[in-house]
């Protein structure tokens, strides 16, 4: 079957450890080898990824590109770095390949007035707040610091899904819809151009799921699933929920809500199964020994 596995910002730079190539080169090899336990049973494999850390950090250079622009560059990087060690992790036996990918926005859109995504790296809020008088940005608590937030409208298409329909077919692993994708708008002449926001990358990974004809989508993160009473003592792992028990959940806006949003809206419009869980589980999750599965019934 085609998994669609999103990799969660711990596969890249865990939080509070430096965004240095080495560390981030150690963290992917260690993603590398639990995404080659899904190909290794059988399965073909899409990848996405985050790029918050990286994006931010590139736009805090003096006179930095758009957005757009910086996220392809972030695209192109991580995507080198995962290509590369997924291939080693394959000992070479098949191609992967990484395709910087446009995903469609609208420009009209209200998110555009309420910046939400987290980009770049923890500050204190004293810090935040001179930086955003200094840069024009609006900054918001994250946990126990503060970063810039930027607008993340929702996808709507991805020009792009040709291509990586073209490179499954030839049986490549195909790396794409990093970062949420390259966010651009479609003018009145057809013609594209690029939008300053990041989109939310498990958002796209549920499009590009559903537009692919995929089979099951993990997201994968560093917790065992969907918890119940989280942060007590008597938090569990929640086994299974249905879309309609996943959506009427309160959860955490930056960090689980958007995981279990994607999830329960492919579930529900494909009828397929979505799985919220840990990195190393990830073929466990297709078999059904670990994470939180997301689907239409119980029993399907």
């Amino acid at each position: 079957m085609l998994v669609v596995a999103a990799l969660g910002g711990n596969a890249l730079l865990k939080r509070g450890e430096p965004l240095t190539a080495l560390a981030q080169q150690a963290n992917v090899a260690r993603a590398a080898r639990a995404l080659a336990g899904i190909l290794k049973a059988g399965h073909g494999l899409v990848v996405t990824h985050g790029n918050g850390p990286q994006i931010g950090l590139l736009a805090m250079q003096t006179d930095p590109w758009p957005l757009d622009v910086l996220g392809a560059e972030t695209d192109g990087m991580i995507g080198y770095v995962i290509e590369r060690e997924l291939e080693n992790a394959l000992d070479h036996d098949r191609p992967v390949a990484t395709l910087l990918t446009q995903v469609l926005v609208d420009p009209a859109d209200p998110a555009f007035a309420d910046p939400v995504k987290f980009v770049g790296p923890v500050w204190t809020e004293d810090e935040a707040q001179a930086r955003a008088r200094a840069n024009g940005w609006t900054v918001r608590q994250d946990g126990a610091g503060w970063r810039r937030v930027v607008p993340s409208p929702p996808p709507l298409d991805i020009p792009d899904l040709a291509a990586a329909r073209l490179l499954l077919d030839h049986g490549a692993v195909v790396i794409c819809g990093g970062g949420g994708g390259i966010p651009v708008a479609r003018g009145p002449d057809g013609r594209l151009t690029g939008v300053e926001a990041v989109v939310d990358k498990d958002s796209t990974s549920a499009l590009l799921a559903r537009r692919l004809g995929a089979d099951a989508l993990l997201l994968l993160t560093d917790v065992a699933g969907v918890m119940a009473d989280f942060g007590t003592d008597r938090a569990r792992t929640i086994l299974h929920l249905t879309p309609d028990e996943a959506e009427a959940m309160t959860l955490p806006a930056g960090s689980m809500a958007p995981k279990v949003a994607a999830a329960a809206d492919f579930a529900r419009q494909t009828g397929g199964n979505a799985w919220i869980g840990r990195l190393e589980d990830a073929v466990d999750m297709l078999d059904r020994r670990a994470g939180t599965r997301i689907g239409a019934r119980h029993g399907s």
